[in-house]
């Protein structure tokens, strides 16, 4: 062959190994050589310290590595729900992804469209991760997701109006019960919720059911090994609507988003809400209007169920997944354990959770809510993750739409234990 001929083969081949490299994610050169657009695809799109913190893990690795640029895209939480859904069926998903770990990102790794992260995790990467941070997004004994924070559900107390309207801030369900007619006597709502959005309402239900029935039992059901037909978890619809009978709600929850439903919370008026420790930074901001006046505590028990006080909803289950078709696996890993932990850190910091990474921050600068959030993730004596997440698919979607019904009331609270039961015997 000739040095002409060697040469143009080499140029050929040179051009086809760099048309390879196009994929998922997109790419430029430069004089330094090629720089690399890794895009992602996550759920932070409101004025909160969930986005604020995020931003800041983003641009942390954007500014580390400037020529493997992320290029983030954000859509809100419902409707990414069926966005990525979509992609990933389509095998048109982003290189990184935002998901939820157990049931809802089951059928992905089933079909192959995650990849696997054990490989590139021997570096020491798990020593850093808290216990349970990996549990929800491990499938058959692989790992194919990061998580960020520890989420729990909280309940929130305004100290203020309980002081000023000189009502007891709730202990038990009957406290609870007596706090939401003393508010409603008064004109105030006292819980907020926006049913529209389906989860928040679940959150609550949730909650009852382990209050009612422990988390082992939830858990159990949840698996398909109890059933739903149990009787704590008729109780705890019941119990449910002795909130909503009682006024505990906003009467049009049903039509307000999760985010349009918390505004006269943060702005303090309304004196509870039972919804993630992430709420924790928005309280927290400084132009917050309720900023040092809420407090943070664990949801009422009931003193006939079989729930210990110190239970909890939530677990790590929020994540960054990488595509298993990406054309840049190696440095879309890199980014995704760079983003998480910077991400925890971060949020952390800011109020949005608590780190499933060991971070280490100044605890000065943490703020009293979110010690207090921490304290009882810290002490639970058991967890079940929100069930919109641990089941999968329609099951999740059948979950959701029955506690809607009950805010509707619209069924029985054992029409709904039926019903929740029908998902095991399928």
């Amino acid at each position: 062959m000739s040095k002409k001929i060697r040469t143009l083969s080499a140029l050929l081949t040179s051009i086809l190994l760099t048309a390879g490299l196009a994929g998922c994610g997109s790419k430029s050169t430069s004089g330094n050589g090629e720089k690399i657009t890794l895009k992602l695809w996550h759920i932070y799109t409101a004025q909160d310290a969930n986005t604020e913190s995020f931003k800041a893990a983003i641009k942390d690795w954007n500014d580390a590595n400037p020529n493997v640029q992320i290029e983030a895209e954000a859509t809100e939480n419902e409707a990414y729900k069926t966005k990525i859904k979509t992609a990933v069926s389509a095998n048109e998903a982003p290189d990184i992804f935002f998901s939820w770990g157990a049931g809802f990102a089951q059928p992905f790794v089933e079909a192959g469209k995650v990849l696997a992260l054990d490989d590139y995790l021997k570096d020491g990467t798990k020593d850093k991760l808290t216990g349970g941070a990996l549990t929800y997004v491990t499938y058959d004994e692989k790992i194919y997701g990061l998580t960020f924070f520890s989420g729990a559900g909280i309940f929130f107390v305004n100290k203020e109006m309980f002081e000023q309207h000189d009502v007891k801030i709730p202990e038990t369900f009957d406290e609870l019960l007596d706090a939401v007619k003393a508010f409603r006597a008064k004109g105030i709502v006292p819980m907020a919720v926006g049913e529209k959005d389906k989860w928040p309402g679940m959150f609550y239900y949730d909650i009852l059911a382990m209050r009612a029935g422990g988390s082992k039992l939830s858990n159990d059901a949840l698996a398909g090994k109890a059933s739903f037909e149990d009787p704590a978890f008729v109780t705890a619809a019941e119990k449910l609507l002795q909130l909503i009978d009682a006024g505990a709600f906003d009467e049009a929850a049903l039509g307000l988003t999760r985010d349009e439903s918390e505004v006269p919370f943060i702005q303090g008026q309304i004196p509870m809400y039972y919804n993630g420790s992430w709420v924790a930074g928005s309280i927290e901001k400084d132009d917050s209007p309720t900023k040092g006046k809420i407090e943070a505590r664990n949801f009422p028990v009931l003193t006939d169920g079989k729930g210990d006080k110190n239970e909890i909803l939530g677990g790590s289950v929020d994540c960054f997944m990488v595509n298993a078709n990406t054309k840049y696996k190696d440095e879309a890993v890199r980014a995704v354990k760079f983003i998480t932990e910077a991400f925890a850190k971060h949020g952390y910091e800011l109020g949005a959770g608590i780190p499933a990474w060991k971070v280490s921050v100044d605890e000065s600068k943490i703020s009293p809510l979110t010690k207090q959030v921490s304290a009882i993730v810290q002490k639970s004596t058991g967890s079940t993750i929100w069930w919109d997440t641990y089941l999968s698919g329609a099951d999740a979607d059948t979950h959701k739409d029955l506690v809607a019904k009950l805010f509707g009331k619209a069924i029985t609270p054992e029409e709904f234990a039926k019903q929740m039961q029908a998902i095991n015997v399928k």
